[in-house]
């Protein structure tokens, strides 16, 4: 945001830098691949044009300056008050005797390797009181020849003499692959990084936890029959066996004693790979159905008269982040030539899939709703008229999604733009038109 509102000239760094931080786990919570030059005013110093690295704050905008700055300036600091003042006997032209008035600063502190740590415990190397963000090319020389990680060991915050509790740096991108780290950094601009882990596919693909929303199965009748096991082709067999092994691992299905089981079926894609689908026909038969609402989509499209700038959020396997209610798993159960297996996430087939999803987002977006966000079961807008205040729309949707352990897809999100498809839609400040592969 700082380098975007000041109209910074903001330059590719010529090798992208992992940012590392205490619970990263040995895999980066950042990747920092910009940087700027800035001319920096501070009272009773002389200007001076310092390279950042540009990376999100969790908090507000922040210009960190660390021990390379302190090292060249050699600067009196009245730690006590926060303030900070050039000695004019230094090296550079004298700066005016007044005292500078008080400024916040960020702190960046590294801590020296401790011996008492157990040596199964892996400690990166830590250069004491490096700079996040202004890093020459001679102190990044110095990072890269000390041969392993860097870790950010803590961040401090003061404003005046008051020392704020230390700012938070989530694991943004925990254990992801290569590639769709850089598609999430591609998609999501840095305004945004502090929310990475909202796109993260590891942990998407873990068990969420239980929530208000969580699906419920009411049967009418009788448990239904149990189901057939059809035979399968050996490229069905792969595919199931794979489907199975995965999906124990996730968490998301476990064996299952169910005295029911519904039979499995497998649909071609367009790629020539199969997709298993549980046929849960006659379960949905005998299930009472939840007429909660999902929006008629011509309602929704009326929204965004007069809006200009968009985002779109695809939520990734939005149907497994929701659980099935706790006992009710059992009436979910298939049947394979591997053994029975039940969902502990709502699977995709279930007659009331599509009524509890949009009772979830609705919940979690309530107080959004048609006023900047609109939400069609996984599909998220997030509209405005001037992109005044829009930032903040964008962020406190994705909030709201780490907040509620939901997480979306990179690949499929569309953030600040002036068009965008949206429910077969092209969404614009002209209005709608149909996609035309659609018409």
């Amino acid at each position: 945001n700082l380098a975007l509102k000041y109209s910074l000239t903001i330059s590719e760094l010529p090798e992208k830098i992992p940012l590392f931080i205490l619970d990263s786990n040995e895999s980066p919570a950042s990747i920092i691949t910009h940087y700027t030059k800035w001319v920096v005013d501070l009272p009773s110093f002389p200007s001076f044009e310092w390279d950042f690295f540009i990376m999100d704050s969790p908090k507000g905008e922040y210009l960190i300056l660390g021990y390379d700055f302190l090292y060249h300036f050699n600067p009196i600091i009245d730690w006590k008050n926060g303030l900070i003042t050039y000695d004019s006997s230094g090296i550079l032209p004298s700066a005016s005797d007044e005292f500078a008035t008080a400024v916040n600063s960020v702190a960046l502190v590294g801590e020296p390797k401790t011996p008492s740590l157990p040596s199964s415990v892996h400690t990166p190397s830590i250069i004491p009181s490096q700079s996040l963000l202004p890093l020459r090319d001679d102190v990044f020389k110095e990072m890269k020849d000390v041969g392993e990680d860097v870790a950010i060991s803590s961040l401090h915050l003061f404003q005046g003499d008051m020392d704020l509790p230390p700012l938070s740096f989530h694991t943004s991108l925990e254990e992801e692959e290569p590639e769709e780290i850089e598609t999430v950094l591609k998609v999501v601009p840095p305004a945004y990084h502090q929310y990475l882990d909202v796109f993260s596919k590891v942990k998407a693909e873990k068990l969420p936890p239980h929530h208000a929303c969580d699906h419920h199965i009411e049967l009418e009748g009788l448990l239904p029959p149990v189901g057939v096991i059809y035979s399968l082709s050996n490229q069905e067999s792969e595919t199931l066996w794979a489907y199975i092994s995965e999906n124990v691992e996730k968490g998301f299905i476990r064996p299952s004693s169910s005295s029911t089981g519904a039979p499995v079926l497998f649909v071609k894609k367009k790629d020539g790979g199969l997709c298993l689908c549980v046929d849960y026909c006659k379960l949905n038969a005998v299930t009472r159905k939840n007429r909660y609402p999902v929006p008629p989509m011509n309602q929704l499209l009326t929204v965004f008269k007069g809006s200009t700038i968009f985002s779109k959020i695809d939520l990734r396997g939005a149907y497994n982040l929701l659980r099935i209610k706790e006992g009710d798993e059992h009436l979910t159960a298939f049947r394979t030539k591997y053994g029975r297996y039940e969902y502990l996430v709502m699977p995709f087939g279930l007659t009331n899939a599509p009524a509890c999803f949009q009772n979830l987002v609705n919940d979690i977006f309530t107080d959004f709703l048609d006023i900047f966000v609109v939400v069609y079961l996984d599909d998220i807008m997030v509209f405005s008229s001037s992109e005044e205040g829009f930032v903040n729309h964008v962020a406190s949707v994705l909030q709201r999604l780490r907040e509620n352990n939901l997480f979306s897809k990179a690949s499929k999100c569309v953030i600040h733009a002036s068009n965008v498809e949206y429910l077969g839609y092209v969404v614009s400040s002209d209005g709608l038109k149909m996609v035309s592969s659609k018409v």
